[in-house]
């Protein structure tokens, strides 16, 4: 199955990453890497008739230092993965720091990069060094009650988080190896085992940030390929969506449904001559791709947000 995607109305980011559907308000979040920059944004009308909608930048908290990835709370407010720490925004847009993962001191300058929370509403978050340094990033997994655990080390560029519908597979893709893992994962501890690989993206692309579908397919977004990729729970390629932007940087399903693929892309370091090539390149893209995703559970600093992965899948939960 080939699928196109269309742009969306907010300006190209820099490095537009981590979209999220905040099930709880009905809307996207979604971060721009090397701006320090949060986006929310609402779906609306698209003036076309291509029957899917366009999304409208509603509000953006700066932060001063680059963020890979932010989270609706239970408890309200957001949770950003952001510089070398976890970060509180409230309603106000006021920061303040949740927890410190302890990075190593070393003097290789790292960041933290893609992050989701599990089904549980713990969050996931990878880091990288920032000149992509062999083996100098991790997996952190931190719990609400802000206590820090390292889950997957050496990595080098950590990226691409997903769990199957019954909780039970973790997908995870360190992207310089242009392929994506699958690990047993514990729903009840968060522990992972069992470390194999699932899908390889060959040499057009390396695999980035991705979703996962109530079927179990597992959808890829490919840098440098212009695409994302649906995969079989046994790996095999089974769709194909054309974004018009090489720098595919992750996706996200979205909407009241869950029925809408949101694609995040990039413009960082392109050149002059492939930006003009690229005139959407840093854009949002959707699609409608037959498919309806898994919600992403809140982080669980509040009340114990019902489990996503064992109820309808489309209807909103927990509070943000």
């Amino acid at each position: 199955m080939h699928l196109t995607a269309l742009p969306c109305a907010p300006g190209p980011g820099r490095l537009s990453e981590g979209p999220v559907w905040d099930t709880g308000r009905g809307d996207l979040l979604w971060v721009d890497i090397t701006a320090g920059l949060v986006h929310r944004g609402e779906l609306v009308d698209r003036d076309d008739d291509s029957g899917l909608p366009d999304l409208r930048l509603t509000a953006t908290v700066e932060l001063g230092r680059p963020v890979g990835a932010v989270a609706p709370c239970a408890s309200g407010g957001l949770l950003a993965a952001a510089g070398t720490a976890f970060l509180r925004i409230d309603d106000t847009g006021a920061v303040t720091e949740y927890a410190d993962p302890a990075l190593p001191d070393d003097g290789i300058p790292r960041r933290m990069n893609d992050a989701k929370c599990d089904p549980r509403g713990r969050l996931l978050a990878g880091t990288m060094a920032y000149d992509a340094t062999r083996d100098a990033g991790a997996l952190y997994r931190l719990d609400p009650d802000g206590t820090v655990t390292t889950l997957l080390s050496p990595v080098t560029l950590s990226n691409g988080l997903g769990w199957s519908p019954d909780g039970r597979l973790l997908y995870h893709a360190d992207s310089p190896t242009r392929r994506v893992d699958v690990f047993d994962h514990d729903p009840a501890t968060g522990a992972l085992s069992r470390r194999r690989a699932f899908a390889d993206t060959g040499p057009a692309g390396v695999p980035d940030g991705l979703a996962v579908d109530t079927g179990g397919r597992v959808w890829v977004a490919v840098w440098g390929a212009g695409q994302v990729r649906a995969y079989t729970p046994d790996g095999t390629l089974d769709a194909v969506v054309t974004v018009p932007a090489s720098q595919v940087s992750s996706c996200a399903f979205a909407g009241p449904e869950l029925d809408l693929l949101v694609i995040t892309t990039a413009a960082d370091g392109l050149t002059a001559r492939q930006l003009a090539a690229e005139p959407d390149a840093g854009r949002l893209f959707v699609c409608r791709p037959g498919a309806r995703g898994l919600p992403v559970p809140p982080f669980a600093d509040g009340p114990a947000p019902v489990s996503p992965y064992s109820t309808s899948p489309h209807r909103a939960r927990g509070s943000a």
